[in-house]
């Protein structure tokens, strides 16, 4: 597993995934495409061998206290290997790099193994948004995390 920075040549790769993890509200091509592009965000990709197994982004404007998870989607035959985890971390670093204290996130309410992943590692649910996802009126569950400071050794506990 080597996750590395998205660039414009995964756009296809993660397309495919997009597609195949959301089929009914997958991101258009031209929106992933100025994500992966913006300054304000981070989207990395999971490549095993030079095939891009995995992605995941986040939005966090550098200063602005706050960060969103936008995505994190893998191919259906990594799953539960720890993948996930491991570009939620990397992308929660991240959002700490960027200065962010709080990181938020929308997950599925009819996506309970996703809701296990961030409540394991502190997201806690402070909303909920009826029939956000069309076109299958399913609610969004909003998830917060605190960050925690760095110690005086720069890292953080997990």
């Amino acid at each position: 597993m080597t996750l590395r920075a998205a660039t414009r040549g995964d756009l296809d790769a993660i397309m495919a995934l997009e597609e195949s993890a959301f089929p009914t509200d997958a991101w258009s091509r031209t929106a992933m495409a100025a994500e992966i592009a913006s300054p304000h965000g981070r989207y990395l990709v999971d490549d095993e061998s030079g095939r891009v197994v995995g992605y995941g982004g986040v939005r966090a404007v550098v200063g602005a206290g706050d960060a969103d998870i936008q995505t994190i989607a893998l191919e259906a035959d990594v799953r539960g290997a720890g993948r996930g985890r491991a570009l939620l971390r990397a992308l929660l670093d991240e959002a700490r790099a960027r200065r962010a204290q709080q990181v938020f996130l929308e997950v599925r309410a009819d996506n309970p193994v996703a809701q296990r992943l961030y409540a394991s590692e502190g997201f806690v649910e402070i909303a909920r948004r009826p029939r956000y996802y069309q076109p299958d009126d399913v609610d969004a569950i909003i998830m917060q995390l605190n960050l925690p400071e760095p110690g005086a050794d720069g890292k953080v506990d997990r």
